[in-house]
């Protein structure tokens, strides 16, 4: 019998903004990828120099800078979002999850993935914490049994709040527990809202950050996700352009946690050593249903804001692609349109041509004596939910590029441009990089060889295995 009132705190490692961690997954996987596989014992310092480039000389007290920069490293980027792990050779690699994000450029699956794999209790919270949970027993995957109340509140009428996902869900002891069904806490809060009560989550002396705040920042992730999105007022909405994802969710919401942390002795130092190294591992690997969290572009299109529809039923990174090529095409053409309706045909879309090094052959189009020259632009799409905001220095991106793609920017340079897309839910966004070569020349990009290739011929090979 699912008992309300029985209520409990249980959270997950603090985190930063929406908006500030949409800006550093990035920087994270530009720098984990950069310097992983590495030593145990240089990870430390070779994270915290690359980021400290990021923070602009933030916090210039060195002990406030220290400990900043742990926390980047290893709560948001190590145990929050799994991004590497460190091996049983003493190496630290970049996770399953990096390589994914680095690869489809798509943050809400990423976020997605988090939140498929988090449970209740985990091997994030250091073992004062962990511990406690144990003794109670908790058992619970937070965002499934989240995703399903949802559901059922849909179909029956009712809006919930952060309140009531906070006080009826996530801070109900008989929920965490795993002993309370989405139906009877739906029931409960329907009965409630009959008899016009409001329930609060209440902890004498505390303010309500520290009574909301883990509630917060649990739904940011689902947002981040694109599987929620949260009014002005407060409602938690579903994604109904995410249904997919949603019954994935839905499906499992009552599903024992995947890593079972009850199977260690958490009494002794070796026993907590295996489960904290063991649920690292775990945590950085991407889920077994990882393939079908790809996010489409329409899909980040919500409360009815048409911004952008969708040209194509799939949801590869090839497909991106094409949509970010599709919108920068229709844009080149509108704007050497306007210049000069006679250039127009010479705006080209060449994606689907290989070995060019760039996407789209277009005009300079401006009030100069280039005019009719020539303009290149590769084109490099990326999702994400929270819009960039330029004059906001938390962020760095970092984009793959071919070596076709390189020497195209050496040869071309003024006439060569890379157009950064960004799909999120308050439109589109376009940043335009011309001339990188120049740029990298004066230390405003940086450019770092990550694919070598090896040609060898039959007098380098020492050995035949038959």
């Amino acid at each position: 019998m699912y008992n309300h009132s029985n209520q409990y705190r249980c959270i997950i490692i603090r985190g930063k903004s929406k908006r500030e961690l949409d800006n550093l997954l990035p920087s994270y996987a530009m720098i984990i990828d950069e310097i992983c596989p590495c030593a145990k014992e240089e990870f430390e310092s070779r994270f915290n120099q690359e980021f400290v480039k990021i923070l602009h000389g933030k916090n210039t007290d060195k002990t406030v800078l220290k400990k900043t920069l742990d926390n980047h490293r290893t709560e948001i980027a190590g145990k929050l979002f799994g991004m590497y792990y460190l091996a049983a050779d003493e190496i630290y690699y970049a996770s399953e999850r990096t390589k994914k994000f680095l690869s489809d450029n798509d943050q809400p699956a990423f976020f997605k993935d988090v939140c498929y794999k988090m449970q209740f209790p985990n091997g994030m919270n250091k073992i004062q914490t962990l511990q406690p949970y144990i003794d109670l027993g908790i058992s619970l995957r937070p965002y499934p049994f989240i995703i399903k109340c949802l559901r059922l509140a849909e179909e029956m009428r009712i809006i919930l709040t952060v309140n009531d996902i906070g006080y009826y869900i996530l801070n109900a002891l008989d929920v965490l527990q795993g002993k309370a069904t989405p139906e009877e806490v739906l029931n409960q809060i329907k009965e409630d809202r009959r008899r016009g009560i409001v329930r609060k989550i209440i902890v004498p002396n505390k303010a309500s950050s520290y009574t909301m705040q883990h509630i917060r920042e649990q739904l940011n992730y689902l947002e981040l996700a694109n599987l929620i999105y949260i009014s002005h007022n407060k409602q938690v909405v579903l994604n109904k352009k995410e249904m997919a994802c949603v019954d994935i969710f839905s499906k499992c919401c009552l599903d024992k946690p995947a890593f079972d942390i009850y199977s260690y002795d958490t009494s002794t130092v070796v026993g907590r050593e295996r489960l904290y190294q063991d649920w690292d591992y775990y945590y950085s690997r991407i889920s077994d249903m990882v393939s079908q969290f790809n996010t489409k572009i329409d899909a980040l299109v919500v409360e009815e804001k048409e911004v952008i529809k969708s040209r194509s039923n799939g949801d590869s990174n090839i497909e991106l692609g094409d949509e970010g090529e599709q919108y920068v095409y229709e844009y080149e053409r509108n704007r050497v349109g306007k210049f000069n309706p006679r250039l127009m045909n010479k705006v080209l879309p060449l994606g689907r041509t290989k070995g060019l090094g760039y996407d789209i052959q277009s005009v300079v189009a401006e009030n100069s004596e280039f005019a009719e020259f020539v303009k290149y632009i590769e084109v490099k799409s990326t999702k994400r939910v929270t819009a960039l905001d330029i004059s906001d220095s938390t962020w760095v991106d970092t984009i793959n590029i071919t070596r076709n793609e390189w020497v195209a920017a050496l040869q071309h340079k003024d006439f060569y441009s890379i157009y950064r897309v960004y799909f999120t839910r308050d439109g589109v966004v376009v940043f335009i990089l011309n001339n990188i070569s120049e740029k990298e020349k004066n230390g405003l990009i940086q450019i770092v060889p990550t694919v070598y290739r090896v040609d060898f011929s039959n007098n380098a090979v020492d050995a035949i295995l038959e």
